[in-house]
């Protein structure tokens, strides 16, 4: 006798979805097809033994409609790490407190023609040329000329170049120029200083700047080569971005930023033509230094790095 088959009918499945972590029983073929249907199989309630999930559960699922889960990449992610600021960066956070609340920033940006001063530095460092003391000449970057230019117009406008006491009411003005060189390291910003950068030629100002910025990243860097700075650089490079807002290094009362060069199309009177174009965005304690002085002073860089050879003539 042949009896009639037992008919089951499997109920749609209306579990919640399994707890995280726990890894949905299916097999091979299963998986495929949720993974083809783009269905997150952790939401799926299996029907089978220890909720097995099968073909029939795959089906219920996407019967479901609206609700159905597909597999995004995307989770909710409620974790909170709670990150003690300490060592550097606790210094770097009191140092960015102590600037933004007792210094009145300006900042002012002019945009710079720096086309003829990259095609001077292209020249300079094909140049196999020794230095001073028989040692081959560094290859150089923007950064020695902006420091040259500095101290050029530094040499009409002493007044930048000084650290205020605004507890005591005292402008200590230098006449050494110890320029600050911003550098991010692993460890977090760290402002080295090329001393006495009046006394320094743009080989020597590039040596420096490449010395201390290895010692900076290697962390060998000594309490005084970072330290004793009297007006500070600070540049991202190809980060730089258009424009920046650049905090003073406090007591200091100036900060030139560097943005990113672009090549721009400028009009010259009768065409558009390619310009290799940067901006600065420096900003000036507002206390001790008005804006016309700091547009003065930028003025005079702008000059000085546009016609880079004026860098060179004492």
């Amino acid at each position: 006798g042949g009896g009639t088959a037992p008919t089951s009918q499997v109920a749609a499945p209306s579990g919640a979805p399994r707890p995280e972590g726990e890894k949905p029983l299916a097999s091979p073929a299963v998986r495929l097809r949720a993974k083809e249907a783009g269905i997150d199989l952790r939401q799926v309630a299996g029907s089978g033994p220890a909720g097995r999930i099968g073909h029939e559960d795959i089906e219920a699922f996407l019967a479901r409609g609206p609700q159905v889960a597909r597999i995004s990449g995307l989770a909710r992610n409620d974790a909170i790490q709670d990150i003690k600021v300490v060592g550097l960066r606790r210094k770097i956070a009191e140092k960015m407190s102590l600037s933004k609340s007792r210094i009145p920033h300006i900042t002012y940006v002019e945009e710079i023609d720096v086309t003829a001063l990259e095609d001077l530095r292209a020249v300079l460092n094909k140049e196999k040329r020794a230095a001073k003391g028989g040692v081959e000449r560094p290859k150089l970057t923007l950064l020695p000329f902006l420091m040259r230019a500095m101290v050029k117009a530094i040499a009409d406008q002493p007044n930048l170049n000084s650290l205020f006491d605004d507890e005591a009411g005292i402008v200590h003005q230098h006449g050494g120029i110890h320029i600050g060189i911003a550098a991010q390291t692993p460890s977090g910003l760290v402002v080295p200083v090329v001393k006495h950068a009046e006394a320094r030629d743009i080989w020597e100002c590039g040596a420096e700047v490449i010395r201390l910025a290895e010692a900076a990243k290697s962390g060998t860097a000594t309490r005084d080569e970072l330290s004793g700075s009297t007006i500070t650089i600070t540049s991202l490079g190809a980060m730089g971005g258009v424009a920046t807002t650049p905090v003073i290094n406090h007591p200091e009362v100036a900060i030139i930023g560097v943005n990113k060069m672009m090549v721009r199309p400028v009009w010259d009177g009768t065409q558009f033509i390619p310009r290799k174009m940067m901006n600065l965005s420096s900003s000036f304690d507002h206390r001790v230094i008005d804006g016309w002085d700091a547009a003065v002073f930028i003025q005079r860089i702008k000059t000085l790095l546009e016609t880079p050879a004026l860098i060179f003539v004492d």
